[in-house]
């Protein structure tokens, strides 16, 4: 067994009555990440520029990244064992959110999508990720045994899942893809029994087949009311209502499935554009861009500082920006592993490494849908794009992370691990299974 001054993880120092100071690169990371965001929202707002004082979005977008970072210094020096007893009241909000926005919430591109609180827009959606993380950590840890987790945990996980993605359907599949895909990372890395896994991964196939089968059937119908209200804001019987989005859905996905026409041989239709112009971007920036203040698309991309700010940054930056910006986030997650391997019980291992998840999983389905790998869809890059409920989300994320990284004892620590066991409440001792397989 090691001792407890061998193999330290490089970054962690301390000692039980001096804790360690937040990781330093989960720190350099987040700094980095604010940095690309200022400079690229400057670049990719020339179209709000047009109709505002130059520096009004730079304003508004510093004031949030402000916030998110008094949010993120909070809670990296709250301890991490408070978060089992908040938990609750965090997915209660995101649940009371979701259905107040399902019925009376915004409509932003033809959905309901958020509500206003405090003047923050807050999108049902980034709130409902962050549940699901902090749901899953709490149940896998509570239920956890030596043989894996429990047939009622890993249900209770599923259909909250499930729950949160019906909450979602009107917007999109993307939102309630990329909760599954959360859920299944946490599950696999909280160490629920392969027969489980295959048995919830089948319940997730079903329910989205029933879904799209149903919204396929009335697709037809739903296309001609969609431009109906698109235009008139009403339909057929006159009455107020908000677009119909399986026309949408199943428009991107034929042009997504049956694109075999170079995009350069492509008319430029209202349909089309936001792609278009993204691919634009993207080939105008070449290997090492123009740099920025120099995109030539910012001015016809719509979206671009929030839901194609990928574009921008390939095209200031080039393929090696884009593709170090890419490694950025892969470094996070590589660097989340790191500390969840060092944990010794399960809770702070599944928090750290389902914050992260949730970071890159949304990076990487923003960037597959920037450069054509996923059907067009609307996914904020993490902390970059333009948003208040997306930057508050992120920050709360990196926030959990330095917590984890700073309180939670190291399994080489043996006087640490027994402190915090005897700190933690009793259904949050289980071991944690990174650690065990080291």
């Amino acid at each position: 067994m090691a001792t407890e001054n061998q193999n330290h993880l490089p970054g962690y120092s301390g000692t039980p009555e001096q804790p360690r100071k937040a990781d330093k690169y989960i720190w350099a990371i987040y700094i980095a990440l604010l940095a690309i965001s200022i400079v690229e929202l400057y670049s990719a707002s020339s179209r709000e520029v047009q109709a505002s004082n130059v520096f009004g979005p730079l304003l508004r977008h510093g004031m949030m990244l402000l916030l998110g970072i008094g949010i993120t210094v909070g809670l990296s020096r709250l301890k991490f064992k408070w978060l089992y007893s908040l938990t609750p009241v965090f997915v209660v909000f995101a649940l009371v959110v979701a259905v107040y926005v399902l019925f009376k919430g915004q409509i932003i591109n033809g959905a309901r999508r958020s509500m206003s609180l405090f003047g923050i827009a807050l999108q049902s959606a980034e709130l409902l990720k962050l549940a699901v993380v902090l749901f899953i950590a709490r149940i896998i840890a509570v239920t956890r045994e030596r043989e894996g987790v429990t047939t009622g945990g890993v249900m209770a996980c599923a259909a909250f899942v499930l729950l949160c993605g019906g909450l979602l359907f009107s917007q999109g599949l993307t939102n309630t893809i990329l909760l599954m895909g959360i859920s299944m990372s946490m599950m696999l890395i909280g160490g629920v029994q392969l027969k489980k896994f295959a048995l919830v991964l089948v319940a997730y196939g079903v329910i989205a087949g029933c879904g799209m089968i149903y919204k396929a059937r009335n697709a037809e119908t739903a296309a001609d009311e969609t431009t109906m209200i698109a235009e008139t804001g009403k339909d057929a019987q006159g009455n107020r209502k908000t677009m119909e989005r399986t026309g949408t859905w199943r428009g991107r996905l034929d042009r997504w499935a049956a694109d075999t026409v170079p995009k350069y041989d492509q008319p430029i239709t209202a349909i089309n554009r936001q792609e278009m112009y993204s691919y634009m971007a993207q080939a105008n920036g070449s290997w090492f861009g123009v740099l920025p203040g120099n995109s030539r698309e910012t001015a016809r991309l719509p979206l671009a500082f929030s839901d194609y700010i990928y574009a921008i940054i390939v095209e200031d930056w080039g393929f090696a920006g884009g593709f170090c910006l890419l490694f950025l986030y892969l470094c996070l997650l590589g660097r989340a592993g790191a500390i969840a391997s060092r944990c010794s019980r399960a809770f702070p291992a599944l928090l750290v490494m389902g914050m992260a998840v949730m970071i890159v999983l949304q990076a990487l389905f923003h960037m597959a849908i920037v450069t054509g790998v996923f059907p067009v869809s609307g996914q904020p890059l993490p902390l970059i794009s333009k948003g208040g409920s997306s930057i508050i989300v992120t920050s709360i994320a990196f926030g959990i992370m330095l917590s984890v990284s700073r309180f939670a004892a190291q399994t080489n620590r043996n006087r640490d691990v027994r402190a915090e066991i005897a700190e933690l409440p009793a259904e949050l001792t289980a071991e944690n299974i990174l650690a065990r397989h080291q």
